[in-house]
């Protein structure tokens, strides 16, 4: 497959590349910077140097891909106005680019968060109203329905992917998430994903036909509990015996990956934490 990817730098890009690399599919990579590329050019990728705004290069440089897969956009740290721009305006603006170079296939990289916490007493599913929090997954939530809405009226071929935790492969995103956890309940559960298993999901979303606006819960089967991976990390703050244990919901952040399964044929190499920890993948 001829695939154009976005957010190459980040966490999950700079892990998906490679193994689309490898299985021998032609990869563009989009770049503001070009020498932020690293070596993806020996590896394989063609570099696109430019951003989603410029609507005739982005037009051109799609031509004759398959498939986009969207995963370029801003998480923390910046504000509203910014988010806005990366996560809706540049989703919004690539897919129209994608529409008018005739390119069949388009990946968009969402979260489990969009659910909110406020949910039904079962895992959250893929047709459940959205009630996103804060920022991040207010504005995923948003740039979704605007896509779903350029899949409707021009065509978008669409597929959604919403991912749990992503983790794995010295992804620091774990760790550096641990002081948040800290002050939740430690019986409180967190649905995760490998990055081997978050590749493979984008594959399969990029290369399944008959799918378009679908939406996909990504996740392992086992989501683990605070206790375990505080002890796990050896937390250096508090004790897991002193952490809070105020009310929470036990279905925040679980989600039900049977449509993924059922549709996309996917199963999880690493199903749970521990099997990855036992492989060395962590």
């Amino acid at each position: 497959m001829n695939i154009f990817v976005t957010g190459v730098t980040g966490k999950v890009g700079s892990r998906l590349v490679p193994r689309l690399l490898q299985r021998g599919h032609h990869v563009k990579v989009l770049v503001r910077d070009a020498v932020k590329a690293g070596l993806y050019p020996l590896q394989g990728a063609e570099i696109i140097e430019g951003h989603f705004m410029q609507a005739g290069k982005m037009e051109e440089a799609l031509r004759g891909m398959d498939a986009v897969i969207h995963l370029a956009a801003e998480f923390r740290g910046v504000d509203e106005a910014t988010a806005r721009s990366s996560n809706i305006d540049a989703a919004i603006a690539l897919a129209n680019a994608a529409i008018k170079a005739n390119v069949p296939r388009f990946v968009f990289a969402s979260t489990n968060l969009v659910y909110g916490s406020v949910g039904l007493l079962r895992p959250n599913r893929e047709d459940d109203r959205l009630q996103p929090a804060f920022l991040y997954p207010q504005t995923k939530a948003t740039a979704e329905a605007e896509l779903l809405q350029l899949h409707e009226k021009q065509g978008l071929g669409l597929r959604i992917v919403r991912l749990a935790f992503v983790y794995g492969e010295r992804d620091p995103h774990l760790s550096e998430f641990l002081p948040t956890m800290s002050s939740w309940n430690p019986a409180k559960r967190l649905h995760m994903a490998h990055h081997a298993d978050v590749s493979q999901a984008l594959l399969l979303a990029a290369s399944t036909p008959g799918i378009d606006g679908r939406i996909y819960n990504v996740a392992d089967d086992a989501p683990i509990s605070v206790a375990e991976l505080l002890q796990h990390h050896a937390h250096s703050g508090q004790s897991v015996a002193e952490l809070p244990l105020g009310e929470f919901n036990p279905f925040d952040m679980i989600v039900d990956t049977a449509r993924i399964r059922n549709e996309l044929n996917y199963r999880p190499i690493f199903p749970s934490f521990y099997t990855a920890k036992d492989a060395g993948a962590l």
